[in-house]
């Protein structure tokens, strides 16, 4: 039974949980997408709105996820949901696209970063970048295959170190920066005033990516039907009254005008506060919140992949748990023997990081999507199911939370071009294992539950 053996192996703590949630979320983005953000905001009013907003669709979503998770809990997570609801040939479809787009390509996108400032505390030669990219993502999934006691023990730390980082600069910007001489005759990106708040969204949600990685650990928490929605909302508050403060900062220090024409916020910042020595202390904080990302987002995406080798009979190889570490061993490594490619292409490309976001984000949205109807289809079809957690103002919040990804989708689609195509066709590659699905997956999950 999935309830049973979800109990057994529960470990995480809401604590845990939390510093997971947080580590995903709070990454490099925070200094690398608000000047993004900027570009597509007409004032210093409308550019703060926006950073709220996206807090408030993050709230709205963990609502969502919070009775999903409490009335579903499961390693699988969305993968879960999505067979419940929607039968086992869509999640089937959601694993494949999240093993060769979403997850895998997110964590390639952190690994460069990471590999671009550790480059600069350790040369490694022309393709430095790669190989500091390749050597972390190796190292955090053999931290990962020791155990979940190593891995959590590690996440608290660097999320700890990322979070206490994070506040001390913005504190140090606070007290310690002038503010600079506006710059004159910048201006926000052109177009509709909807279709710039539709990118400007579209990047702070970049930011806050991530949030919903918490679906991957309902099924090793400690009492998920309390704790699911307290570590979602006590992510949320935390997470979003962070980069509020954050962006308070920016917009002090730089002004509306300067922060849209900064290349790279953080070093402009850090540079403000710490003088000749910005560089250093910039590369030993992004790597450490690289690292935070990383190891969370490598925790939870190996979740999926044990998923999907539990319900295709084919894949059964990657669906076992190791006891002893309580652990997902095999499904860890093929989530690294998959990224690695991905770093070898962002290597010899011209500008890896960006591919790889329009790559990844009309997937994801189609698929947040259908995870937020599924809350309403789950209601009805098993009505009988104990939902400890209830979403508020039901079925508004989740038709809400399901028109936003809708918007995000188009969006995005728009803002990828070329890149969206691309992921999009990557996913229709997958539709040829639709055949290999268990045709009563479903079956199995509704008695499970």
């Amino acid at each position: 039974m999935t309830s049973l053996v979800s109990s057994q192996r529960a470990g995480l703590s809401v604590i845990d949980a939390v510093a997971m949630l947080v580590g995903v979320v709070i990454g490099v983005g925070i200094f690398g997408l608000p000047p993004l953000v900027a570009q597509h905001a007409g004032s210093a009013e409308l550019y703060l709105a926006l950073w709220l907003a996206g807090g408030l669709v993050m709230l709205i979503g963990a609502l969502c996820y919070g009775e999903l998770g409490a009335a579903h809990p499961d390693q699988g997570g969305e993968y879960h949901y999505l067979s419940l609801a929607w039968g086992p040939q869509v999640a089937l479809l959601f694993a494949w696209a999240r093993g060769t787009v979403i997850q895998t390509g997110a964590i390639a996108v952190v690994a460069f970063i990471y590999g671009d400032y550790a480059q600069r505390l350790l040369p490694l030669g022309e393709y430095g970048s790669a190989w500091h990219a390749a050597s972390v993502v190796v190292a955090l999934t053999l931290l990962n295959v020791l155990g979940t006691r190593e891995s959590r023990r590690a996440q608290v730390f660097f999320t700890g170190v990322t979070v206490l980082a994070l506040l001390t600069v913005v504190l140090a910007g606070l007290a310690l920066a002038e503010p600079q001489p506006s710059i004159a005759g910048s201006a926000p990106a052109g177009g509709s005033l909807a279709g710039m708040l539709g990118m400007g969204m579209v990047f702070v949600l970049l930011t806050y990516g991530g949030w919903n990685e918490a679906a991957y650990l309902s099924g090793e928490l400690r009492n998920p039907a309390r704790n699911m929605s307290r570590v979602l909302l006590i992510g949320t508050a935390v997470v979003t009254a962070i980069y509020l403060l954050a962006n308070l900062v920016f917009l002090n220090i730089f002004g509306l005008d300067g922060l849209r024409q900064s290349d790279a916020v953080a070093a402009d910042l850090m540079s403000i506060v710490a003088g000749p020595r910005a560089e250093a202390l910039l590369a030993m904080f992004v790597c450490l919140t690289a690292l935070s990302t990383l190891n969370a987002t490598l925790f939870t995406g190996a979740r999926v992949y044990y998923a999907l080798g539990r319900d295709v009979p084919l894949l059964a190889f990657i669906g076992r748990w190791n006891e002893r570490g309580a652990t997902p061993v095999r499904a860890l490594l093929l989530q690294c023997v998959l990224t690695l490619p991905l770093i070898l292409f962002g290597a010899l490309s011209a500008n890896g990081v960006e591919t790889m976001v329009a790559y990844t984000a009309p997937v994801f949205w189609l698929f947040m999507s259908l995870v937020a109807l599924a809350l309403i289809r789950l209601r009805q079809r098993q009505p009988w199911v104990r939902r400890p957690f209830s979403v508020p103002l039901y079925p508004l919040t989740p038709l809400l939370f399901a028109a936003t990804c809708l918007g995000l989708l188009y969006s995005s689609t728009l803002y990828a071009g070329s890149g969206a195509l691309l992921g999009l066709l990557v996913l229709g590659a997958g539709l040829p294992l639709l055949a290999l699905q268990r045709p009563q997956a479903v079956e199995q999950g509704e008695h499970a539950e």
